[in-house]
Order: C-alpha cells, then sequence, then structure tokens
C-alpha cells in the first residue's frame, strides 16, 4: 500500500477532532499538576465531597472513551456493532464542519481556561471560596466551559455516530447539565446576591443579551 492509498483511508475529521479532544484533556491534566504544584490542591479533579467522588467512577472512564475512540476510530473501520456507525450523518461537508466547530470550540475553551485563572476548579469543594469571574466568555454566559464540552461531545457524534459513541454522549452531556446545577446551587449558598444578580442577567449556556455583564457595585 502506497502512503497516498494510507492517507486517503484516514478518517481525517474523526482524527482532527481526536486530536483536540487529547491536547484538550492534556491541558487540563497540565492545569491539575499546575495547582496542585503551586496551590497544594488538585483543582478538584478529584473532589473532596462524596458525591462528586462517586460520579468520576463513570465519568473519567467516560471521557477517556470519548478521547481515544475517535483517533481510533480514524485508522480502523470496525465491523462491530457498537462501533459501527450508524447511517445518521454520511455526510464528508457535515463531518468537516463539525471538525471545524471543534477547534473552534476548544480554542474558545482555552480563552475560558485564562480568564478563570487561579479560579479554575473541576468540581465542588465546599470547604474553599473562590473568586467569581465575570470576564471574557463569562460575562455573556455562566457556563461557557460546560457548554463547550457539550458542543465538542455533539460534534464527536456528528463525526462518528456509532451507538457507544452515543452511549458516552448521553452520559457525559447529563453529567454536565446535573453537575452545572449542583455548581449553581453551591455557588448561590457560598456567594449570596452576587451570584443571584449573575443568574438574573447571564444566561447558563445561551447569551441573554450581545451586552457584557459587568458586576455591579
Amino acid at each position: 500500500m502506497t502512503v497516498s492509498e494510507l492517507l486517503s483511508r484516514i478518517h481525517w475529521p474523526a482524527l482532527i477532532v481526536g486530536l483536540v479532544l487529547f491536547v484538550y484533556w492534556f491541558r487540563v491534566i497540565q492545569m491539575v499538576r499546575k495547582a496542585r504544584k503551586t496551590a497544594g490542591h488538585d483543582a478538584n479533579f478529584i473532589p473532596p465531597e462524596p458525591l462528586g467522588r462517586a460520579l468520576r467512577i463513570l465519568w473519567i472512564p467516560t471521557v477517556a472513551l470519548w478521547v481515544f475512540l475517535p483517533i481510533i476510530c480514524s485508522f480502523v473501520a470496525f465491523d462491530f456493532a457498537p462501533l459501527r456507525p450508524l447511517p445518521l450523518i454520511n455526510n464528508v461537508i457535515a463531518h468537516w464542519i463539525a471538525a471545524l466547530v471543534a477547534v473552534v470550540a476548544f480554542i474558545i475553551t482555552w480563552v475560558c481556561w485564562i480568564n478563570m485563572g487561579k479560579s479554575w476548579r473541576m468540581g465542588i469543594n465546599p470547604g474553599e471560596k473562590t473568586e467569581l469571574v465575570f470576564t471574557g466568555p463569562f460575562a455573556y454566559v455562566r457556563h461557557p466551559i460546560y457548554g463547550l464540552s457539550q458542543l465538542l461531545m455533539l460534534m464527536t457524534i456528528v463525526i462518528l455516530p456509532s451507538p457507544l459513541m452515543l452511549v458516552i454522549g448521553v452520559i457525559h452531556i447529563l453529567f454536565l447539565q446535573w453537575e452545572v446545577r449542583r455548581e449553581e446551587r453551591y455557588l448561590v449558598q457560598l456567594h449570596g446576591d452576587a451570584y443571584r444578580s449573575y443568574q438574573a442577567n447571564v444566561g447558563r449556556f445561551f447569551p441573554k443579551s450581545l451586552r457584557a455583564y459587568h458586576r455591579s457595585t
């Protein structure tokens, strides 16, 4: 088999989204290690609260499958029912658009990480108090990182609509929806009226207004 024939067999949109996800979660691990080294905590990667810790048992392998399945399936066409793509979106243009959207979502997520700075966390720790962030994407939506993560998952499903990926997508999206609501209840308890005002003026995943939110003093 020639190099050109080998390259022609690669599912490029699947490979692109797989690499995006790999870099995404590699960066997350880097930030966790940095937080542990500089601040003495792991950014709640493994939360101290029992429920958050228990949820990680299901969520971590779900994320691992989400990352590696697109990379593997970009090189290998499996004749195995759970991995065989369903005839939902069998369109090359749609696959390339989904790959492009995934890249853009990752770039915006990186901007969100920068804006969060030392306040970035992956779970709830009832024993700590972090500063609220209202700048950048957070001035328009309350949970841009969670929203973009769900968008990344949807784009992965567009490119690889296999039964297993659909199950992974449902688990991941339901987990994030639940986590968002748990986190908001915690932030209301922690920050009171400051967060209630933010909730009233800024949408959860979609902007309520094109005007950036400015915290009143």
